[in-house]
């Protein structure tokens, strides 16, 4: 395919014509009139040799192919989007933007309401918005670090992207206060027998991953889509969770647990922030990476670190 001939402005038309499901609104939601939205729809038609929009009774409904191309087509438009808004400097107190950058729970609160505090005091037109990682992350990360500025995630888990450090952390257990049998400690035979609360998402891999070598088989009880809902569903029960230090320190005084060392050397973990090769030389994005490495830096060492 010749991408030189191709006019980039029939992803604008393709992506409002799949969402809209509808010329006229299409061609209103990107200023063009419905004559020169039906011309764009033509065009694409014959690109594509497929109808794209099938009319079916008073309505339009997508092909097959109408149907594939809907994701695809957004990805598309927020890469364009993204390549074309580079810029060459980048002045953080004067410039407005908004970076969005993909996390799990714990990450945002043990980093990220630090890093907005940050740009909220350095750069008062920078925007700041956090999305919940995707169970595909491990599948599709390519896809996703297209669509976004950043992502929040340990090492371990994904590679062959850029990346740069963050901070450091560790893996504990908590308990109830009034827990009948975890008096002084967790041992092995414990992490067997007692019933756990998890995270549910399988992407935390390394810390997983050993307990598999330890030959520990977790009786799950309740899993959960939230690292920060782990301590309340221990409390007041025989259950145990494995939760980042960090997450621990700063909900033991709101929760009822007590945190407990694991009966084993745990994996550390090392928090990073992920991006896709195309912003490397962007200005924004640079300052972006810089500011969060040094909110990262100032962060207190984690619960018995």
């Amino acid at each position: 395919m010749n991408l030189a001939r191709l006019d980039l402005n029939l992803v604008v038309a393709l992506r409002a014509l799949l969402e809209e499901r509808n010329v006229t609104r299409a061609g209103q939601r990107v200023g063009l009139s419905q004559p020169a939205m039906s011309a764009a729809l033509s065009r694409l038609r014959r690109h594509f040799d497929d109808d794209l929009l099938a009319r079916v009774g008073g309505h339009y409904e997508l092909t097959a192919l109408g149907q594939v191309l809907l994701d695809r087509t957004a990805t598309a438009y927020d890469v364009i989007e993204r390549l074309f808004s580079s810029q060459a400097a980048f002045d953080p107190a004067v410039e407005s933007r908004e970076f969005k950058l993909v996390a799990s729970d714990y990450a945002v609160a043990v980093f990220g309401s630090e890093l907005a505090r940050v740009v909220h005091e350095e750069a008062p037109g920078i925007r700041l918005r956090f999305g919940q990682t995707p169970p595909t992350v491990v599948d599709d990360t390519a896809t996703l670090l297209s669509t976004v500025d950043g992502l929040l995630m340990p090492h371990g888990v994904i590679s062959d992207f850029p990346a740069t450090d963050l901070y450091d952390d560790r893996w504990v257990f908590v308990v109830a206060d009034d827990h009948p049998t975890v008096t002084d400690g967790l041992t092995r035979q414990d992490l067997a027998d007692l019933p756990w609360v998890i995270y549910q998402r399988t992407y935390d891999a390394p810390a997983v991953r050993q307990l598999g070598m330890l030959g520990v088989e977790p009786r799950v009880e309740v899993s959960v889509d939230s690292f920060q809902l782990l301590p309340q569903l221990v409390a007041g029960t025989r259950r145990i969770a494995m939760v980042q230090a960090r997450l621990a320190r700063l909900l033991a005084p709101i929760t009822p647990v007590r945190v407990v060392e694991p009966p084993y050397e745990a994996v550390s973990l090392r928090e990073a922030l992920w991006w896709h090769p195309v912003h490397t030389h962007d200005a924004a994005h640079i300052w972006l990476r810089e500011t969060a490495a040094r909110v990262g830096s100032t962060l207190s060492p984690p619960l018995g670190g």
